[in-house]
């Protein structure tokens, strides 16, 4: 009887392992989002491409790849810093830079190639097809991001697959289960997942 029992707490170990260790599980999302809502604002990254207008001033207007130090160049503005900021705030910081130069400047700027930052891309990395950074789209979800990977590699563990996740209110990082091979292999809906920016998704290969 204490070899019955001591057999049959291991085997709930190894259950628990198997299961991916009791990682926290997300929520299922929808294929289709039911009502489409704006993400975050855009936050500029490197090598982002921009159009700057500057109204009545075409000699002026450019458009632009930001350096991979996260700054650009434009006419009358040297090293104007661009990463981190949104489109309307590196409007009002080149309107200020050229108002020294023109009168009353009115400028926009607009994102029209995207990279993003890092916080606003999602990561996939191991057992996949292609590994990838993707920018990361409102309404993400994990099926948007495997098909833009290419699906799972032939070893792939994709139901052993994780998610890290910064966590901002607790500034603490947390990990998630994925079952990714259910919903390829299985179009388990269950297993679809809303992700957002700055998401890593790793994907294991099988020992087997």
């Amino acid at each position: 009887m204490r070899f019955g029992r001591v057999s049959l707490g291991m085997l709930g170990l190894l259950a628990g392992c198997a299961g991916g260790g009791g990682r926290s599980e997300l929520p299922p999302a929808t294929f289709v989002a039911t009502k489409e809502q704006p993400g975050e604002e855009y936050v500029i990254g490197p090598l982002d491409s921009l159009q700057i207008f500057v109204w009545r001033n075409p000699e002026l207007s450019a458009k632009v790849q930001v350096r991979p130090d996260g700054r650009i160049t434009t006419p009358l503005i040297a090293d104007m810093p661009a990463v981190g900021k949104t489109p309307a705030m590196l409007a009002t910081d080149m309107k200020l830079a050229l108002g020294e130069y023109i009168k009353e400047p009115i400028v926009s700027v607009i994102v029209d190639g995207f990279s993003g930052t890092f916080s606003q891309q999602v990561r996939i990395v191991g057992a996949t097809q292609k590994p990838a950074s993707l920018p990361y789209r409102a309404n993400m979800t994990l099926l948007d991001a495997m098909i833009a990977v290419g699906g799972l590699g032939e070893y792939a563990a994709g139901n052993k697959a994780r998610l890290i996740r910064y966590d901002r209110a607790t500034g603490t990082q947390k990990e998630y289960g994925l079952r990714i091979g259910r919903l390829l292999k299985n179009g388990d809906a269950s297993a679809n997942v809303k992700l957002e920016p700055g998401d890593v998704i790793i994907i294991p290969e099988s020992m087997f």
